[in-house]
């Protein structure tokens, strides 16, 4: 995918993991590699590969408006058209940022072991005291008259 592309993320994923990017590659695809590492890697292809796009969208923007060019080969629709997809790679592009940034700032520290955990549900138990508790009325039962 866009593992040797930069992104704007690499020296967060460099201080978290404490290796270069291309070593951190090497290391998700070991087969004790850490489930954070590997899905850290993802998102930052994918960022890289969205921060790539708005590049292009950028650059094909500028090179439309020029000073240079000729007036006559602007067009309103293909400059709202290149909006339309600058506006979409930056929402994927936070979107990205947000996750990866998010996945960095929870995960458990990479030299720390994981150990399962054992979820148990928790069980409520109360007593009512004998006054507040009502009585159970039988089904048929003759009620006590009165004197």
């Amino acid at each position: 995918m866009s593992r040797f592309k930069p992104s704007t993320m690499d020296a967060d994923l460099e201080d978290v993991f404490g290796n270069p990017v291309p070593e951190l590659y090497e290391a998700a695809a070991a087969p004790d590699a850490s489930p954070a590492l590997a899905r850290a890697l993802e998102l930052r292809s994918f960022l890289a590969l969205t921060e790539e796009q708005v590049a292009r969208v950028r650059d094909r923007v500028h090179a439309d408006m020029d000073p240079d060019r000729d007036m006559g080969e602007l067009s309103a629709d293909k400059l709202r058209c290149d909006a339309q997809w600058l506006e979409a790679a930056l929402e994927a592009r936070d979107g990205y940022r947000a996750a990866l940034g998010e996945l960095l700032r929870t995960m458990p520290p990479p030299d720390q072991e994981i150990r399962p955990v054992r979820l148990t549900q928790p069980r409520a138990t109360a007593t009512l005291p004998p006054s507040a508790a009502p009585a159970p009325q039988r089904a048929g039962a003759a009620r006590a008259r009165r004197p």
